[in-house]
């Protein structure tokens, strides 16, 4: 016999001589299958919620990325080892160095990352986006909406920054300054990285840090499952390099949200519980 025609006949027929035992078994029912309802929408909002957190939180972080442990060991053979083993997966190269952007009497902390266009449009959606309106060239460079609208500048115009790295300079070292122009916009969404990130060629960060065409400080990989493909990627690499997903950089956030949804579920349990009780 079904289950649930059995459950309605045998508890939910009205009773002409005890109507209060139907009245009280209706409500006791109607009373679990709201609780029921409600956790699975609740622990839908909240599914719902991460999802979309984790969206909007990664959108300037890459799913997985390959940093040298030792300097040189990220390489170009690396990188095409990497994409002859991995045809599935997208890789970008890059080198980075901490700057200060400064226009007139304005000054700014961020990274300038270098980046091979053609490639890093693979692995990140808001660049590959700002480059609609043109692609850097050698000592060009694209800008977040946020630094942009702070400097008030425009397309054509310069932005000098200023690196961390000294070079000789008279009696003394000083920082390497060079000029770039600006010929496109990034807007992520986020003013955070919208002010604090800028890109331009590889080849151009390279030779202003004196680094060798070959080599990076790191890989960063688009994955549509990190989860499973930093393991496979991780069985491949040499012990001079590692690798790291975008979840670690974030872990104690996520475990906090996680924690979130389980003391969510258990209130509800409780509530569904008491329900049935009754």
């Amino acid at each position: 016999m079904n289950i649930v025609s059995y459950l309605v006949k045998r508890f939910l027929r009205f009773d002409k001589e005890q109507p209060f035992i139907f009245l009280s078994a209706l409500l006791a029912f109607s009373g679990i299958a709201l609780g029921v309802m409600v956790l699975i929408i609740a622990m839908a909002l909240m599914n719902g919620f991460d999802n979309e957190f984790k969206k909007k939180l990664t959108v300037m972080n890459y799913p997985l990325t390959i940093q040298p442990k030792f300097y040189g060991t990220c390489d170009t053979a690396l990188l095409e080892n990497l994409r002859t083993q991995f045809p599935d997966l997208s890789f970008s190269p890059y080198v980075t160095s901490a700057v200060l952007s400064r226009s007139g009497d304005q000054m700014e902390g961020g990274y300038l990352f270098g980046v091979d266009f053609a490639q890093e449009a693979k692995v990140n959606r808001i660049v590959a986006e700002g480059l609609k309106a043109g692609v850097p060239d050698t000592f060009q460079v694209m800008v977040g909406q946020t630094l942009k609208e702070q400097f008030m500048v425009e397309d054509g115009d310069k932005l000098t920054y200023i690196f961390t790295q000294m070079e000789p300079g008279g009696l003394a070292l000083t920082p390497k300054i060079k000029r770039f122009e600006v010929v496109s916009t990034f807007n992520s969404g986020l003013s955070a990285y919208d002010k604090g990130f800028s890109y331009t060629s590889l080849e151009s960060l390279q030779r202003i840090l004196g680094i060798p065409e070959n080599l990076y400080d790191g890989i960063h990989i688009h994955s549509s499952n990190p989860e499973a493909d930093i393991t496979r990627v991780a069985a491949v690499l040499p012990d001079t390099v590692s690798i790291r997903g975008w979840w670690e950089d974030n872990a104690n956030f996520f475990a906090a949200l996680k924690m979130e949804k389980m003391s969510l579920f258990i209130v509800l349990m409780l509530i569904i519980l008491i329900a049935a009780i009754n």
